[in-house]
C-alpha cells in the first residue's frame, strides 16, 4: 500500500503540473504572450503541483507516526482481560504473539490473542485504506486551490521559490533534530545510569567489571563501574594508530600531490584508498591470525612477555585501516593549495622540498588537521579490530604489549543479547555513549579552533 500512494504521489504531481502549465499557457495566449506573465508557465505548473503533492506528503508522516499506534492499541483492547499485558515486558510479548497471530500462524495462541490478531489484520486494512483516501482527497483539495491562485498576475515564482525553502530548512533541520535526539536520549538513560552509581565513581574509578559475581566476595558481586581503564585502552589504541596512519597517510599524500607522476598517480592513490573499502572485520582476521601471533613470536624472542591479544596488534592494524582517510584528505587539500603560491616560492629560489615544508603545509594545514581529526574520531570507534585483536580484559595499563579494551567494544558487549534497560549493567552503556560523545565533541572544537586560527592568517 505504501508504494501505491508513492506512486500515486508522483502522479499527482506530474498531473498537477501540466494542468497547472497549461492553464498558465492559456492566459499567455489570451493576454498576447508571455510578457503578460508574472512568471513563467513552469513556475506555474510547479505551484499547482506543490499545492497538491504538500498535503499528501504531511498526511503520510503523520500517518506514520500515528497509524501503527492505533492499530496495536485497538489489538491490545481486543484481548481479555487476563490477556491483557500489565508492563513493558509481557506488552512486548504479547504483541509478538498477536503479530504471529495476524500472519497466520496460530499454533499453540491462546483463542484470545487469536482474536486480537484478526482485529489486528483488519484495523491495518483500515489504516492502509485511510492513508490512500485521506491523501487523495488532501491531493483534489489541495489540487484545486492551487488552481485558483493562478492568474497573469499571480507571482508562482515566488511562490515555489519559498516552497524551495521552506523544503531546503526541513532538511537542514533532520541533521539538528537528529543529533538533539541522540543527546537526550543517551542523556536520559546517563542520568538514570548516574542515578543508581555515583558519576565520580565512574569518571575516576579504576576498576571496571559490570558483570554480577557468584560469590559475594568478588569485586564484581554489585558491579564495578571505574570507567578509567576504558579511556585509558581507546586512548592507547588511538595513540598507536595514528602513529602509523598519520605519517603514512601524510607523507603518501604529500608524494602523490607533489612529487608523483601523472601515471604513478592514477595507479597509486586509487590502490591506496581501497583500504577504505575494506570491512572492518577482514582488519580484524588480519590482526588475529597474523598481526597478533607475529609480535608475540617476536617479543618472546627479545625475552618480553607479550599477551596473545594486545594493544599493539590492535592498533597497528587500525593505523593501517584509517591511512586512506588521512591520506585522501590531506592530498586533497595540498591539491587546494593556489598554484600562485608554488610559484612565488620558487620564484625566491626555494627548493621543492622548502616550498612543501615553508609554504604548501602552512596553508593546507587547516584541511590537515581535519583529516587528522577524522581519523582520530574513526579510531576511537572502531570496534571488530579491538574485539578480535585486543580482548575485553578491563586493564588499566600504558603498556601496548598487554590486552585492553575500549569505550565501543564494552558498549557492544553491553548490548548483546537481551537486556533489562533499568539495571546499572546495561544503562553503564549509555554513560560510556556519552562519554564518547563528549570527547568527539571536544576534538571537533580543537580542530576548530586550530582551523579558524590559521584561516585567518592565510586569508
Amino acid at each position: 500500500m505504501m508504494l501505491i500512494y508513492v506512486i500515486g504521489m508522483l502522479l499527482v504531481a506530474a498531473g498537477a503540473y501540466m494542468a497547472g502549465r497549461q492553464r498558465s499557457a492559456s492566459f499567455a495566449v489570451a493576454g498576447g504572450g508571455l510578457a503578460r506573465l508574472h512568471s513563467l508557465p513552469s513556475y506555474h505548473g510547479f505551484y499547482v503541483a506543490l499545492a497538491a503533492v504538500a498535503p499528501m506528503l504531511v498526511w503520510l508522516i503523520v500517518w506514520l507516526f500515528a497509524a501503527h499506534r492505533i492499530v496495536d492499541a485497538q489489538a491490545i483492547a481486543a484481548l481479555p482481560d487476563n490477556l491483557t499485558p500489565v508492563d513493558p515486558l509481557t506488552y512486548g510479548a504479547r504483541m509478538r504473539e498477536i503479530y504471529q497471530a495476524a500472519s497466520g500462524s496460530t499454533q499453540g495462541l491462546e483463542p484470545g490473542v487469536v482474536a486480537a490478531g484478526e482485529t489486528l489484520d483488519l484495523w491495518r486494512t483500515v489504516a492502509d485504506w485511510a492513508l490512500l483516501i485521506v491523501g487523495f482527497a488532501l491531493a483534489v483539495l489541495g489540487f484545486f486551490w492551487g488552481a485558483r491562485q493562478l492568474s497573469p498576475e499571480f507571482r508562482a515564482r515566488n511562490g515555489v521559490e519559498r516552497w524551495v525553502k521552506v523544503m531546503l530548512i526541513a532538511c537542514a533541520s533532520v541533521a539538528v533534530l537528529t543529533t538533539v535526539g541522540i543527546v537526550f536520549s543517551v542523556l536520559f538513560e546517563t542520568l538514570r545510569f548516574f542515578s543508581k552509581v555515583p558519576w565520580y565513581e565512574f569518571l575516576f574509578g579504576l576498576q571496571w567489571s559490570p558483570q554480577t559475581a557468584i560469590r559475594a566476595d568478588q569485586i564484581g558481586s554489585s558491579g564495578a563501574f571505574g570507567a578509567v581503564p576504558l579511556f585509558a585502552g581507546t586512548t592507547l589504541i588511538m595513540l598507536i594508530a595514528m602513529l602509523v596512519a598519520g605519517p603514512v597517510g601524510l607523507f603518501a599524500a604529500i608524494y602523490m600531490a607533489e612529487y608523483a607522476s601523472p601515471k604513478v598517480r592514477a595507479v597509486a592513490k586509487p590502490v591506496l584508498e581501497v583500504l577504505a573499502g575494506v570491512p572492518t572485520v577482514v582488519f580484524g582476521f588480519f590482526a588475529a591470525l597474523t598481526v597478533a601471533p607475529f609480535i608475540r613470536s617476536t617479543g618472546e624472542s627479545l625475552g618480553l612477555n607479550v599477551a596473545s591479544e594486545s594493544a599493539l596488534a590492535a592498533g597497528l592494524v587500525m593505523g593501517v585501516m584509517i591511512i586512506p582517510f588521512v591520506s585522501s584528505l590531506s592530498d586533497d587539500v595540498i591539491n587546494a593549495v593556489p598554484q600562485s603560491l608554488r610559484d612565488g616560492s620558487y620564484g625566491m629560489g626555494a627548493t621543492k622540498s622548502e616550498t612543501i615544508k615553508r609554504v604548501i603545509l602552512p596553508a593546507a594545514l587547516p584541511g590537515i588537521v581535519s583529516a587528522f581529526m577524522l581519523a582520530i574520531s574513526r579510531a576511537v570507534g572502531e570496534t571488530m579490530i579491538v574485539v578480535m585483536a585486543a580482548g575485553l580484559a578491563g586493564n588499566l595499563t600504558f603498556n601496548p604489549l598487554e590486552a585492553v579494551t575500549t569505550v565501543t567494544v564494552q558498549i557492544k558487549t553491553l548490548l548483546v543479547g537481551d537486556q533489562e534497560f533499568d539495571s546499572a549493567k546495561t544503562l553503564s552503556a549509555f554513560a560510556l555513549g556519552f562519554v564518547l560523545f563528549f570527547f568527539t565533541l571536544v576534538l571537533n572544537f580543537i580542530a576548530l579552533r586550530i582551523v579558524q586560527r590559521y584561516r585567518e592568517q592565510y586569508d
